[in-house]
């Protein structure tokens, strides 16, 4: 293992000016001398130089679809980029191994997900540094760790109890989402400054295996998180040129699927599509991220009271229009059109329950399928041969790209459509359940948790986090005829901080649900809503979360 004090004197060898060379602020872990290398750190000084100042202004211009929201108008398309919408243009076909993507499976980077996915079933595994991954030091370098040893498939595990995992001859596609725009890695600094989390994520893996997934027939392929303007689409491009021509692999390797997750998004498909140009891949509905963004974008406006999260399913009509105008516009383009996620997990000694989840994602899927998806997202295993046995039934072809596309117009009003329905005592518990339960565990290096039979990640506890607060700011009453108070909310939180702690084995996890009670009640209590309570929880020095 190299120490700290190594890393930062191999930081600053010829090639790593002032500005550009790291100081590494991390604990020591296993395996940093194979992944912050001298030549890695001198990458990622590089795209720290060239594009840090370019990420700054991009995010400090965030705001304006909020601000049109607050104003009394309603958000257009752009004028500025009609031409991109009107004219005709595609994306260039999917690479081989990325033509079928009928079943996705998502999950963080720890060594048994890695294998389990890939061994899965599922034409693709998303390797998670963002919703699904708590971003402890070690976490992040031990993941890119472990994905090292997958591209090469030297990747295996051997258990305290003597359970062998290693990779079976056929395994699914790898792609990899980093962290995004909006989040730095405090571990490393350059010129006193930290690194984007999303040029660390993506530099250190493209670094390692863009030239060996390559020499091996693929490449090396992304899902890009939390955009908010085609602009920031135009960043990930000018990363994407400059890192092909810094490897030495070709124009075109870089593949990258946008999800599209946040309400000013769903207003530029074809412009993102556009400004990735010959690294499109396609887009995804981000569903769960999309209705946090949507709750947060009408954060300010008291009659935007969202019912119940169990109601917001893709049966509303705003979410069945953002839905159909993905299809739409990523098969005029000629991409990949992907659904959403099933948070549904197998449920062990309960065969109605199990019954019943498994109908609900089966549901799910054919919904997506029919409605012209190219493909969907899974959270577990288990889940794999569901969604696979819905899209080989109902989409027989590798893809439905060249299928019949939707001629239907989607003027903005049916993308900005509030959903009303009940609130009750039941949803306000269940939310506080979920957000305190989730935030203890990723505060305890946990990013992936399952929660009543649900595998909940960092989005889906925004959901329940953003609801709290705007039930309680704008006086939302209770279908049982309670108005919706702090002293509710925390009331609810803290019997959740008190049976947690009652669980066996939780009492060493006592500072982490703390402190995971604590933020969540200054929160809720701030009378303007917190963008990201992970924002809240980070560290701003390094260490540990």
């Amino acid at each position: 293992m190299v120490d700290r004090g190594e890393l930062n004197r191999i930081a600053r060898t010829e090639g790593l000016g002032p500005e550009s060379a790291p100081e590494i602020q991390g604990p020591e872990v296993p395996r940093s001398e194979e992944v912050l290398t001298r030549e890695a750190l001198r990458f990622l000084g590089r795209l720290h130089e060239e594009f840090e100042e370019r990420r700054q202004e991009l995010l400090q211009a965030r705001g304006g679809f909020r601000a049109t929201l607050n104003s009394g108008r309603s958000p257009e398309y752009p004028s500025e980029s009609r031409s991109v919408r009107e004219s005709e243009w595609s994306v260039p076909p999917p690479p081989a191994d990325l033509k079928d993507r009928r079943v996705e499976i998502t999950g963080p980077t720890d060594r048994k997900m890695i294998i389990n996915a890939l061994n899965s079933g599922a034409r693709v595994y998303m390797a998670d540094f963002e919703d699904a991954h708590s971003p402890t030091w070690e976490g992040t370098v031990t993941g890119q760790a472990n994905l090292l040893d997958a591209v090469r498939r030297t990747i295996q595990l051997t258990t305290p109890e003597g359970k062998e995992y290693r990779l079976a001859e056929r395994t699914a596609t790898l792609m990899v989402r980093p962290r995004g725009w909006h989040l730095d890695e405090v571990h490393v600094r350059f010129g006193g400054k930290p690194i984007s989390a999303s040029l660390f994520d993506f530099g250190l893996f493209a670094f390692h295996n863009a030239k060996e997934l390559v020499g091996r027939g693929s490449g090396p392929y992304f899902y890009l998180p939390k955009l908010e303007h085609y602009l920031e689409a135009r960043l990930w491009n000018e990363v994407f040129v400059a890192a092909e021509e810094a490897l030495g692999i070709p124009r075109g390797s870089i593949r990258a699927t946008v999800l599209i997750e946040t309400l000013p998004a769903a207003f530029q498909m074809d412009e993102i599509l556009w400004e990735l140009r010959e690294h499109s891949v396609g887009l995804n509905c981000g569903r769960w991220d999309y209705l946090f963004s949507f709750i947060k974008q009408y954060r300010d406006d008291p009659q935007a009271r969202f019912p119940d999260r169990d109601r917001l399913t893709m049966t509303q009509p705003f979410l069945t229009a953002y839905s159909r105008r993905l299809i739409q516009v990523c098969h005029r383009r000629g991409a990949h059109a992907m659904g959403g996620m099933a948070a549904q997990i197998p449920i062990k000694n309960d065969p109605a329950a199990n019954a019943e989840a498994l109908a609900k994602v089966t549901a799910d899927k054919e919904r997506e399928a029919r409605a012209g998806h190219d493909g969907t997202w899974v959270a577990h295993p288990g889940l794999v041969p569901v969604a696979r046995e819905v899209f080989d039934r109902i989409m027989p072809s590798a893809n439905q790209i060249h299928g019949t596309t939707p001629s239907e117009t989607f003027p903005p009003a049916e993308l900005l459509t509030v959903p009303s329905g009940a609130i009750t005592e039941l949803g306000v518990r269940r939310n506080a359940r979920a957000a305190f339960r989730y935030l203890a565990a990723w505060l305890g290096g946990n990013g992936c948790v399952p929660i009543d039979n649900l595998m909940e990640d960092a989005a889906t506890a925004e959901i329940a986090r953003s609801q709290l607060w705007q039930w309680i700011h704008h006086g939302a009453t209770l279908t049982e005829g309670a108005p919706i108070t702090q002293a509710l909310v925390q009331h609810h939180l803290e019997k959740e901080r008190a049976a947690y702690l009652t669980e066996p084995g939780r009492d060493k996890e006592a500072p982490e649900a703390e402190r995971a009670a604590r933020i969540l009640a200054e929160s809720l209590a701030r009378e303007s809503l917190d963008e990201f309570v992970t924002l809240l929880a980070l560290p701003r020095e390094g260490g540990q979360v």
